[in-house]
């Protein structure tokens, strides 16, 4: 009994060193998000400024930690600033399930937010998978958008190169057990920087805002992403082609895993982007990280 009770104490111990290690500006962020109880799960927001509303969203399998640096430039300028956690990534909830997670559920909450929230109409930042959810938006709710701000987004299949794709099943799971559970929780985060950005000089403090949600157990959600949209990316072209909405581009353009050259011609036509709009700047995938305050510029520029 005596051995049983040692072994307790010693893991609780050990969980208790895990969560003192992240009492970081993480943390910090954390406590001033919002909560919103959607039908699926409590999802967490940022919610911060005042004036026109910009519209905030990460990709996988980051969160609206992305955004940290850009968030208080644009409260600066005038907007009011949402930047949610998508369910089953940073701080929001991590229901069962997998259908759950797809872009259909995903864009139904995230209108049911601003709905909440009293919001009519936004401008729309969207990275990464934002956005898949950005044009399942669109779909539903075609009027709501005023504005779309792409920031090295998933749009068409050529120039879509994940870094990882898995059939469903028993190994994928075992890939997202060992992303939460420590054993290559690193080793995935240091292979996805040093492929996303030129240089990698985050600090622990700062990985610890992506890590600590991993720890948590927050791989559902990637599991649907990478066994089933990188597999078989979702079509929306029907829903693009009838766009139109004032759009800009900016985007790193050493980006290797969503490369702007070979869709940028179809791009530029389908939504009717003027050149003056389109910003190639010198980073790859996670240019929030990189550049923020060019990015910022280059968007209040475009809204203004």
């Amino acid at each position: 009994m005596k051995r049983i009770v040692l072994f307790i104490s010693i893991v609780l111990l050990g969980l208790s060193c895990k969560s003192s290690k992240y009492n970081t500006p993480y943390n910090q962020f954390r406590a001033t998000q919002k909560s919103f109880t959607s039908k699926d799960g409590v999802m967490r927001y940022v919610d911060e400024g005042k004036g026109p509303v910009m519209l905030l969203l990460h990709g996988v399998p980051t969160s609206s930690w992305l955004y940290r640096k850009m968030i208080n430039q644009l409260v600066a300028k005038g907007y009011r600033v949402i930047a949610p956690d998508m369910l089953g990534f940073g701080n929001s909830d991590n229901p069962k399930g997998y259908e759950i997670y797809n872009e259909k559920n995903h864009a139904k909450r995230l209108l049911s937010l601003m709905d909440t929230l009293k919001i009519n109409q936004w401008s729309q930042v969207f990275h990464d998978a934002g956005g898949l959810w950005t044009w399942e938006m669109l779909r539903l709710a075609p009027s709501k958008i005023s504005h779309l701000i792409m920031l090295n987004t998933i749009v068409y299949e050529k120039g879509f190169q994940p870094p990882v794709k898995f059939k469903k099943g028993v190994f994928a799971k075992m890939a997202m057990w060992v992303y939460k559970n420590g054993i290559t929780t690193n080793q995935m985060l240091k292979g996805l920087f040093k492929v996303g950005l030129k240089k990698n000089n985050l600090t622990k403090e700062e990985l610890a805002g992506y890590k600590l949600p991993l720890l948590e157990g927050k791989t559902r959600a990637m599991y649907y992403f990478f066994t089933q949209t990188c597999r078989s990316l979702p079509d929306y072209e029907s829903v693009i082609s009838k766009l139109d909405i004032p759009t800009m581009v900016v985007w790193g353009k050493h980006d290797e895993m969503l490369q702007w050259t070979p869709q940028q011609e179809k791009l530029i036509k389908t939504l009717k982007i003027k050149s003056k709009d389109i910003y190639l700047i010198d980073a790859k995938h996670f240019i929030q990280e990189e550049l923020p305050t060019e990015v910022c510029e280059h968007i209040t520029s475009f809204l203004e």
